[in-house]
This record gives structure tokens, sequence and C-alpha cells, in this order.
């Protein structure tokens, strides 16, 4: 694994600290009436990303605590349903989803918090990289975050002759 120097830390700690800021305030600029469109077949509704983020911070923070406690935990993939399935059940309110999501992100950032410095040398094995801990996770959440929100801007905003397939 790769030196995650002390920097690295602090800077990936203080983003996820932002992203349910930073993902509020792109929420409450969106026009309601857009939040639950589907844009193209394949895409997610705005509302279905924000509702995902929220919904994957209580596997991620047992994911969290098993590296903390355990020695080197295997982990299993997660594949969110890929035929649109995961938005045929209702929604939370959009309100609800970035409640949720902040209140996960807090029990994340107070796990990670707590860690030793030595605890972000810890270890996992995931089927789906070629490494795997602390680290990488706490990176991973952060990016996770990103690329919805990224992914979310762009459905938005994006004019149509320039929206990208929904693949990729």
């Amino acid at each position: 694994m790769n030196a995650f120097l002390p920097d690295d830390i602090a800077a990936v700690l203080r983003g996820l600290e932002d992203s349910p800021a930073i993902l509020a305030a792109m929420v409450r600029a969106i026009p309601a009436d857009r939040l639950h469109a589907q844009r193209r077949p394949g895409f997610w509704s705005l509302a279905g990303h924000v509702a995902h983020l929220a919904q994957v911070q209580p596997m991620l923070a047992e994911r969290v605590r098993r590296i903390l406690s355990e020695d080197n935990p295997e982990f299993v993939p997660f594949f969110p349903a890929k035929d649109g399935k995961e938005e045929e059940a209702p929604l939370p309110s959009v309100e609800q989803s970035l409640a949720a999501f902040a209140a996960g992100r807090r029990v994340i950032l107070d796990l990670l918090q707590g860690a030793a410095p030595g605890d972000w040398r810890r270890t996992a094995v995931h089927p789906e990289y070629e490494a795997y801990g602390l680290a990488i996770l706490a990176r991973h959440i952060l990016m996770h975050d990103h690329w919805h929100m990224y992914r979310m801007e762009e459905v938005w905003l994006t004019r149509e002759a320039y929206l990208q397939p929904a693949e990729g």
C-alpha cells in the first residue's frame, strides 16, 4: 500500500467533513421539479443520487469499524441495482436523505478521527481492489461522494447535446 501521509489524512478528513454541506447547498439550488426527473434511461434521478449517498453511509461505517477492530477483514463488493430497481421503491424526501447522509457521515468521521496514526496503515481484503485498508477506504468514500455530486451536476446542468452516456 502506498504511504498515506498525515497531510493527506487531514485533507481527506476535511473533504469528508465538507461533503454534506457541499451536497446540501447543491441540492437546495436545484429546482424541486427537477429532483425526481429521470433525464434519460439508465440515469438516476438527482434525488436517487442523494438517497444512494445516504443509504451507503452505514455500510461504509461498518467497513471502517471492521478495519479498526479486525485483523485484515475481508469484504464483499457492494453493487446497487444496475437495472433501475433501486429507484422503483419510493425514495425518502430529499431533506430526509440529506439529514441521513449528514448523520451517517458524522459516524464515519467520529470513527476516523478517533483512529490512531498507526491505524491508517491497517489493511483489509476487497476482491475489487489490489490494495485496501483504512486510508484507501477513507479516500474512496470521499471520491464516491464527489463522483455522485459531479454526476448530479452533470445530469442537472449539461445541455442535451453534451450529455454523456450513462455508462462510465
